[in-house]
């Protein structure tokens, strides 16, 4: 048995430029229009250039956009569940063009393009098919009603990471990466783990479900833009590390993150997950309760429902699903709605609302909710805010939860 197989693809298709090549383009990109691309944008240019879209080379047409929107595959069959797309105000670029995509915070030049087709899109369509409202209040709605009015599609040649690899060193893996690492451990059958959060008691139980039956896990963790009130990456990564190297059996977990922003759809962004997973050559990707979700707009359990909505044979990896995990007092530790008789009342809860409160003011989050190690790290993180950051946080995070 080998790892399951690039998506769409024998072999994964980063875009990236390497020596001579990078050099040449590089300083090509420099007398080229410039385009500035948003911290979305910028995310899916990376995902491009390391692999991890395989095997996509560049940027969505309007049949593809059309295709995906509609029935979650582009215009040559291809499963792919959210549109990969590129937006600009500028309507002197046209087919044929040649422009360098800069990274709308830092500058950097990421990427060339040959623009194949401008096209205008429905955006409220793509809202009510992807993210099933066009509601404003959703960050995902408001990330593509922000769009420019026209899309451009075409391929590109990227020229860059973005500063991931400098920012976050080793634990910025490549989809070759993490399947050499899999490789050298005679890893075959791998769980992928997605988080944006700190990895409290539940996800810890997660994580050691799927290490009993497959031989690892992968904890991938989001590094690209979160809603406001989310922790930090660099943060989140190291309270990940302290409750892997304290709870953890030797060699069964892999921290890594990936360099996306979170679009919040839900179950079309589970299907996401699932989909460049397979290209970081996971086998299986644990799906948990309001997968990839916010606020009120997805049921608990809809990202595990969509995957017996599409074709068989879409995705290689495949869905591992687990009911909603606590801690539950009459059960004597962590338990799930499968397995637990009790009632909430015998469950230890705590909203994201509650645990930022506490944590800012200074208390211990309750052991069976999260590790010590985890909550010092997390306090550390919230002490060091001032008053003011702390109410930030804590008012955006609520309105967002």
């Amino acid at each position: 048995m080998t790892l399951v197989n690039p998506h769409g693809s024998s072999a994964l298709k980063p875009l990236l430029l390497q020596g001579d090549a990078l050099a040449s383009e590089r300083a090509r990109a420099a007398t080229l229009p410039r385009l500035q691309v948003s911290s979305r944008e910028a995310g899916d240019v990376i995902m491009l250039g390391i692999g991890g879209f395989t095997p996509l080379d560049g940027f969505m047409t309007h049949s593809d956009w059309q295709g995906v929107c509609d029935g979650m595959k582009m215009a040559n069959g291809l499963f792919w569940p959210i549109p990969v797309t590129l937006s600009t105000d500028d309507e002197s670029i046209k087919a044929g063009s040649n422009i360098a995509l800069a990274d709308g915070g830092t500058g950097e030049i990421l990427a060339t393009m040959k623009v194949s087709e401008q096209y205008v899109i429905d955006k409220a369509h793509e809202c009510m098919q992807v993210f099933k409202t066009t509601d404003l209040e959703h960050p995902g709605v408001k990330m593509v009603m922000a769009q420019g009015k026209y899309n451009l599609a075409g391929p590109i040649k990227v020229l860059s990471t973005g500063g991931f690899k400098e920012k976050y060193g080793a634990q910025f893996m490549t989809p070759a990466e993490t399947r050499a690492k899999f490789e050298q451990l005679g890893w075959k059958r791998i769980a992928a783990f997605q988080t944006r959060n700190p990895m409290h008691r539940s996800h810890e139980y997660l994580a050691k479900i799927a290490i009993e039956t497959m031989d690892g896990v992968l904890v991938h963790s989001l590094l690209g833009n979160l809603k406001p009130g989310d922790i930090p990456a660099e943060v989140r990564s190291e309270a990940i590390e302290v409750l892997v190297e304290n709870y953890f059996a030797p060699n069964t977990v892999i921290q890594a993150g990936y360099p996306l922003d979170m679009r919040y759809a839900g179950p079309r962004e589970a299907l996401l997950h699932a989909l460049f997973r397979q290209n970081y050559g996971c086998s299986h990707l644990i799906v948990g309760r309001d997968h990839a979700g916010v606020g009120d707009y997805y049921g608990p359990f809809d990202a595990q429902k969509i995957f017996d909505e599409i074709p068989k044979g879409s995705l290689e990896t495949v869905n591992m699903n687990i009911d909603w995990t606590f801690w539950c007092s009459k059960c004597g530790g962590m338990a799930s709605q499968r397995t637990c008789p009790h009632t909430k009342d015998d469950r230890i809860l705590l909203s994201g609302t509650k645990v930022r409160s506490m944590l800012s003011e200074g208390q211990d989050l309750p052991v069976e909710f999260s590790r010590p190690e985890v909550a010092a790290v997390l306090k550390k993180y919230y002490q060091g805010l001032t008053a003011e950051q702390n109410v930030k946080v804590e008012l955006k995070g609520h309105s967002a939860a």
